[in-house]
């Protein structure tokens, strides 16, 4: 029979002290005959036997906190979370009413606007025009320099293409966010899919001249491009290519349902807070770098609590609903969409964590292309968060009609925030520090400042629109 939890031995499988051991048998041996069970048992609880044997710390002590579950403080966090929100939600509706409307999300013109649906519609032709660039190259019917160059321009037409459209176009801020998106996605993947096949062709010439460098090649994953396989990869959630993919075996038809109602739930909260709560905030607000600092700070305290919400509410949606339907829909098989950032211990694990499709498209497209061109790590980190600040300013600025670089720039901050929560880990040898520094920035610093910024200066764009 097992000792009591309070008495366990300090290994699996391994026995009681000695003493103990010898106490339980003489008075099995004054018995006459082995204790019964129950009598055994109280043995075990003798006030001589000892309590402690072993050197243990708290639960929530820092060197224990991130070994062992805390599924029920999570529990108890959400249900403190739902009382607390409940009760401002009431008191706001008490207060405002209910502020949605349609005309943040869609206008008149936007629907009506026929450059802006023709643009969406039209950028699939940007994808047929790389495959053909790749047909001609397989039949080598056009020169390596100039599948570069024709590539280059294709990759360079689908963003400069849907930004002349918007900017010629007065539509909502949402639709032209879609749009940029949509682009910025295709980009990506038309990147992924030239440097892929210039990959295989040379490894094609390779292997055809018998040196391949002792390199394993899986002959699934060099075949030509087809249309098929294009047109699989630009649905799939992925952004990097390769001609052939792990796949699942069937469809989870009532699963894809449910998650889809989840999705068309987590929306509606997010269009709910940023109505209910995020427009108020920012309306009865002055430009953080105009107005009074303590004004500014406050309002800055204020937006973080929603906009961490809308941000939760947005990646659940999109990273995990949507992408996992998407790859459910095309039985896609790898569905490492993200890890575990909210463990992130430093803003470097951050940026590789939350966001796999990017990550994954990084190291693959620029990190260790520059290194094997010669380029040290540090040059590398600093041309893939250039890469991404980029994207992050278009995306942003440009459905915005605002060009004034805060999105670049609030990326380009995470550089010396990736060598200071690294130090402070380091230098106190304690993982929470750089947890805790992250999130600080994360929510509380960075996101709201952003909301500030760029919606004052769409208003202060739209009001000298009116006023000429």
């Amino acid at each position: 029979m097992a000792p009591p939890p309070s008495l366990a031995p300090d290994r699996a499988g391994g026995e009681p002290d000695d003493a103990l051991r010898l106490r339980a048998r003489a008075a099995a041996a004054a018995a006459g005959d082995a204790p019964a069970p129950q009598q055994q048992q109280l043995l075990w609880y003798r006030a001589s036997a000892p309590a402690h044997r072993r050197v243990r710390e708290s639960p929530l002590s820092s060197d224990a906190i991130f070994r062992q579950s805390h599924a029920g403080l999570l529990n108890l966090c959400i249900v403190v979370l739902v009382a607390v929100n409940s009760r401002l939600i009431i008191e706001n509706l008490m207060k405002y009413g209910l502020l949605i409307r349609a005309g943040f999300w869609f206008s008149g013109t936007s629907l009506a606007d026929w450059p802006l649906l023709m643009c969406c519609l039209t950028l699939p032709t940007f994808p047929l025009a790389a495959l053909v660039v790749e047909k001609l190259a397989q039949r080598k019917l056009i020169s390596k320099h100039m599948v570069i160059l024709l590539h280059i321009v294709i990759s360079t037409s689908v963003l400069v293409y849907p930004v002349v459209v918007i900017l010629k176009c007065d539509s909502a801020v949402l639709s032209g966010f879609v749009l940029m998106f949509l682009a910025s996605i295709i980009w990506l993947k038309l990147v992924s899919f030239a440097h892929t096949n210039y990959d295989i062709r040379m490894l094609s010439k390779s292997i055809e001249k018998g040196v391949t460098h002792d390199i394993s090649i899986d002959p699934e994953n060099i075949k030509w491009p087809t249309f098929k396989r294009l047109s699989y990869f630009m649905l799939a959630p992925t952004l990097c290519y390769q001609p052939s993919y792990p796949r699942t075996t069937y469809i989870r038809k009532g699963w894809v349902v449910r998650q889809l109602i989840k999705c068309l739930v987590f929306t509606g909260l997010m269009g709910f807070i940023i109505e209910q709560y995020i427009n108020p905030i920012v309306k009865n607000s002055k430009h953080p770098l105009k107005g009074n600092f303590l004004n500014a700070i406050e309002r800055v305290l204020k937006l973080s609590v929603p906009t961490l919400y809308v941000w939760l509410c947005m990646f659940y949606c999109f990273f995990h609903l949507w992408l996992n339907i998407l790859a459910e829909l095309l039985r896609f098989g790898d569905r490492e969409f993200y890890k575990d950032w909210w463990n992130a211990k430093t803003v470097e694990e951050y940026w590789r964590m939350w966001n796999m499709p990017v990550h994954k498209w990084v190291i693959r497209h620029i990190y260790f292309p520059c290194i094997r061109n010669g380029f040290s790590k540090g040059v590398a980190i600093l041309i893939s968060f250039l890469v991404s600040a980029a994207f992050h300013e278009l995306c942003v600025a440009v459905p915005c009609h605002i060009f004034k670089f805060w999105a670049f720039i609030g990326i380009m901050f995470q550089i010396p925030l990736v060598f200071l929560t690294k130090y402070l880990q380091d230098k106190f040898n304690n993982t929470m520090v750089g947890n805790m520094i992250f999130w600080f920035f994360f929510s509380i610093l960075g996101q709201p400042m952003c909301v500030l910024l760029y919606y004052h200066d769409v208003m202060n764009r739209q009001q000298a629109q009116t006023n000429r």
